[in-house]
């Protein structure tokens, strides 16, 4: 029996959208350029789980809306979030994604995938530098918070 096995086939190329790359140094910096990711009033709404993917200067980019969710809960895939550092050839990722209920404190969930994310990108040679909790009056970072 002769079988013939084929599969899909990705094609990558790279298209830079900015001309001028903004540059983050801190967490600071982070929420200032996710903030405005969320249409107004949808920081509230619902949670949403994004990643920014860096160069190795730890230039912006772009994001990736890595999953939208319901009022308590998104569920962020590892592999989703991979392939976006992959294809945008990410040397460094912050993650980040918002709770609506305003409460800035990381849960056991948030804990996990954190880690989870941090074992799997290095892996590929890719840092998870941060991961940031948003809400419309502040943010937590797991890095300032030395949970890193």
């Amino acid at each position: 029996m002769n079988i013939d096995y084929t599969v899909g086939e990705v094609e990558l190329s790279n298209k830079p959208k900015f001309k001028n790359l903004h540059k983050v140094a801190s967490s600071k910096d982070d929420y200032k350029y996710l903030l405005p990711t969320y249409k107004e009033g949808t920081i509230c709404y619902k949670e949403y789980f994004k990643v920014l993917s860096l160069n190795q200067s730890n230039q912006v980019l772009g994001y990736t809306l890595i999953s939208e969710g319901r009022i308590t809960e998104t569920c962020a895939d590892v592999r989703v979030i991979l392939q976006a550092a992959l294809l945008t050839n990410s040397v460094a990722l912050i993650l980040a994604h918002n709770h609506p209920s305003g409460n800035m404190n990381p849960s056991r969930q948030d804990m996990e995938i954190t880690y989870t994310v941090k074992d799997a990108a290095r892996l590929m040679r890719i840092t998870v530098l941060d991961h940031l909790i948003l809400t419309d009056a502040g943010y937590y970072s797991f890095a300032d918070e030395g949970e890193l």
